[in-house]
């Protein structure tokens, strides 16, 4: 089958490799669609993501697609079943697993991660990691299911109140779910910081109260004009020192300062302990997806969160490369990995 095989830092080759083994509890998938994740970025520039990856895999854990065999012992799955996958596979035994914090799981597979993932024809999967999609829900959409699941446990953890002032840092794809999710949590006012101007259209679009350049507007001018005067919670979207820096700066008293942006390893931020005292902030962050999956699929195929409008393309294998290593063109959106094209 055609993958895309990492082989260390810069180093990704699609080429042809065997299928997947099905063991009597996985399913088979034939990969649709599968996005291109921050993350990915992450471990081609040789950097850590969520998990240790330990070439020759693989990558690829956002992806949907159609059931081609399931092992002897599946029953809640057939093939031509339409699917998509939570990648993070916990063990259910070890402390953190039965203390409630399976994403802390000391055993944790991770689909693209630490085993072979979505950037290929076939996948072979546990089944307890497998989700039907839904009638309104495309093999695109659906692979957008895991990003959407990862931030619904970061707004989860912002505890936005209805009434609240949001800002998010960022409207790249990550930025414009978190606006959204921001207004379903009950934001009164949402306001998004980007300097691309194409993604700040689409800010607009989907339902920001107001979109800032950083790069050539007074931030906090244009939120004391725009009457958001105390702001609850900081969305920031980036994962750069700068921009976590300045999500403390303009967080309001008593404010949710979340970290959701995945910085290098080892960056760091410089933090003044007396405003964080003064305004006594709550400094956050979200690690992956505990338990939202189901949350993320519904609310997709409801038509409540829009998946798509950040999408900017889907193209083959043969582009996955380009795209991982050239930063001006994931500027663009979001990109998917169809293996059919």
């Amino acid at each position: 089958m055609k993958s895309a095989v990492f082989y260390g830092r810069h180093n990704l080759k699609v080429e042809e490799h065997e299928m997947p083994k099905v063991g009597p509890n996985d399913v088979l998938i034939q990969v649709k669609a599968c996005g291109v994740c921050g993350t990915d970025v992450h471990i081609y520039e040789g950097d850590k993501g969520a998990a240790e990856v330990t070439p020759p895999t693989i990558l690829g854990h956002e992806f949907s697609g159609v059931v081609a065999g399931v092992g002897a012992d599946v029953t809640s799955y057939k093939v031509g079943d339409r699917v998509c996958i939570d990648p993070n596979c916990y063990c259910g035994a070890c402390e953190a697993c039965r203390n409630g914090i399976a994403h802390y799981c000391g055993h944790m597979i991770g689909y693209g991660t630490t085993v072979n993932g979505g950037f290929a024809e076939y996948c072979a999967v546990n089944e307890k990691q497998v989700y039907k999609l839904g009638e309104n829900t495309t093999f695109e959409q659906g692979a957008m299911t895991e990003p959407v699941a990862c931030c619904l446990h970061g707004i989860d953890m912002c505890e936005i109140k209805p009434g609240h002032q949001v800002v998010v840092i960022g409207g790249g794809m990550i930025g414009l779910l978190m606006l959204q999710l921001a207004r379903l949590a009950g934001a009164a006012k949402v306001a998004l910081l980007e300097p691309v101007e194409s993604k700040r259209k689409i800010g607009m679009k989907l339902g920001a109260d107001l979109c800032i350049d950083p790069m050539k507007e007074d931030v906090k001018k244009c939120l004391k004009d725009a009457g958001m005067t105390w702001i609850n919670t900081v969305i920031e979207c980036v994962g750069r020192p700068s921009t976590i820096e300045q999500a403390i700066d303009i967080a309001g008293n008593k404010a949710v300062v979340m970290m959701f942006g995945l910085t290098k390893p080892d960056e760091t931020i410089s933090v003044k302990p007396f405003e964080i005292f003064k305004k006594e902030l709550e400094l956050k962050a979200s690690y992956i997806n505990p338990y939202t999956q189901k949350r993320a699929l519904d609310l997709i195929d409801s038509g409540r969160l829009d998946v798509s409008s950040m999408v900017y393309e889907v193209c083959g294998l043969d582009k996955l490369e380009d795209v991982l290593s050239k930063p001006e063109l994931r500027a663009n959106g979001k990109y998917i990995i169809s293996p059919e094209k």
